[in-house]
Formats: C-alpha cells, structure tokens, sequence
C-alpha cells in the first residue's frame, strides 16, 4: 500500500476510534463540482461531498466532517451566520427594488381626481439616469413639498466570458489544447496559456468608473500536482488568439488552487485600469519547469463600478 493511502487509512482509524465518528478540517479549496478538498491533519483529501446544510463554501472554512468510506463534511465551524445572511439579503433585495419603477397607484378619469393633496402639473419634463427613467412635474404652487431625488446609484456588474483560449508552446499554438497551461511536465518546452475577450471588456468600461475586477478560475485534473499552486498571471494585448503569445506585465500570483478547485482572483488595479481603457485585452498564465504545472478553466471577469 502506498504512502498516501496508508496515510489516510491511519486518518481514517483515528476517526472510527473516536465516540462520534467527526472530525475537524480545513477546506483546502472548493472544486469545480461544489465539493471541496480537505486539508486533515495534512492529508489532502480530494472532492469530499458536503451536506447541503453546509452553504455558501468557501476556502479555509474549518468543518466538522464525518468519517467513513466516504467522509462527508457536515457543517461549518465558526460564529453564527445570521448577521451576514441578513446583510447579504437586505442587499439583495435593494438591488431587486433599485429595478423597480415604483408607483403607489394610477388611475384616471374626465374629472378632477377626489381627494386631498392634488397638484396640477402644467409640464412634464423626462429624462433617463444610468438607465432608470426620471419624470419630473411642474407645478402652479408645490403646497406639498416634493420628495427628494433618490441618489444615482452606479451602473450594474457585469460579466465578461472569455470569447476564446488556447496554449502556446516554443512560440507556437498548441492546437491539442484548448485550455490555458503553465509550466511544463514533458520537457518539450514551457507553456503558456491565454483567455481573449475581443472588445467587450473595454466597451463594458466605456464612460463608466470601475471599482473592482475579478476574475473566476477553476483548476482542471490530470495536470501537476494535486496540491495548492500558484498561477501566474500576465496582461496581453490580443483581442484574439495570435500566432505568438507575447505577454505584457507580469507574474502576478493573485490565486493559489489545489487539483479541481475554483476560485476567484481581484485584479489589480494598474491592470483592471489598462483592461478598462484597452491598453490590455486579456489574462494569460505562464510558468518553467514542473513545479507550477497546471491546466486552468474559467477566465470569466466581473466588473463592478462606482460610476
């Protein structure tokens, strides 16, 4: 038996020795599937389904995990989550309103309306706000005093999706991948791999402030090792796949991911500034030797602005 399976079935009797059968373990990373990878006491457990009670998963979680033929990771360990629910749902439910043109009642008639409070308008003037509509009234005498103007509020998120990608090796396209690699494991020659997005992250950007980029990847199997490794992040100026990767400003290693894992990476500022004017037109990834050796998903760039 070898060293990682005689690890685990020593993991795994220490579990069964114990009165409750759980343990506690540090989610290494959450995969592409929404299981997650677990770091026990050293061991890397892979792909470890969870309980649907345990939500919103998130790397570094600690999590009460329940062992057996196939361990199953119960809940989360940690403060008590109501506070944060009910922020994240008051703010969902803001945005679903800020999508609302919101009028108590509209009625009509060949009279004038019954009631207190009415006022003529003698004009009409409209206009559109970051894409909500604004109607104000003129009126003869304002009696009643007119609410206020709710503030601007900025433009909505978006999210980009890669157009295309590809690996580039010794200069050349490597037509047998399709997704982006870094490093090499063969000793043909180090890849290099890149997400395109032709025009749409610069026109996203067109005229508006942006406050934040992120973007999302997910680690694929079957390449490099099994444990955490960094990617290592460039900008390129291509809108589409070339003949040639040439990359521009870089390494950054934004994001480390075990085998399998998803996450998502902010991009920093000096780059989301080049994306957005359309200096730069992409993501690439780029490493020698077998150490950081990986094949790598997504690419997927949500954009948040504060104008």
């Amino acid at each position: 038996m070898g060293d990682a399976a005689e690890d685990f079935a020593r993991l795994m009797a220490q579990a069964s020795a114990s009165t409750s059968g759980i343990v506690s373990a540090r989610v290494e990373d959450v995969t592409a599937s929404g299981r997650v990878n677990l770091d026990l006491n050293g061991q890397l457990l892979l792909e470890v389904a969870c309980a649907d009670s345990y939500r919103d998963r998130t790397k570094d979680d600690w999590v009460a995990v329940r062992m057996g033929a196939r361990p199953v990771v119960m809940w989360r360990l940690g403060d008590d989550p109501a506070e944060t629910d009910q922020a994240r749902v008051q703010a969902l439910a803001e945005e679903v309103l800020d999508d609302m043109q919101v009028i108590r009642a509209a009625t009509y008639g060949t009279g004038a309306p019954a009631g207190s409070g009415w006022q003529q308008a003698t004009e009409v003037h409209v206009r559109k706000v970051s894409g909500k509509l604004e109607v104000y009234f003129k009126v003869g005498d304002a009696s009643d005093p007119s609410p206020g103007t709710p503030p601007t509020r900025p433009p909505k998120t978006v999210t980009i999706s890669p157009t295309s990608s590809g690996s580039w090796r010794n200069g050349r396209r490597d037509e047998g991948r399709d997704n982006p690699f870094q490093g090499d494991y063969s000793g043909r020659g180090d890849l290099r791999g890149a997400w395109f997005y032709g025009s749409a992250i610069q026109n996203a950007c067109s005229g508006k402030t942006v406050a934040s980029m992120k973007v999302q990847f997910t680690r694929k199997g079957g390449a490099g090792a099994n444990s955490r490794r960094p990617l290592h992040l460039y900008l390129h100026d291509h809108s589409s796949p070339p003949s040639s990767l040439d990359l521009d400003d870089g390494p950054e290693e934004l994001i480390s991911l075990s085998v399998g894992a998803k996450g998502t990476a902010t991009i920093p500022s000096a780059w989301r500034s080049q994306l957005a004017s359309g200096a730069a037109k992409g993501l690439a990834i780029y490493a020698r030797g077998s150490r950081d050796y990986m094949s790598v998903t997504g690419g997927r760039i949500t954009i948040t602005f504060s104008a």
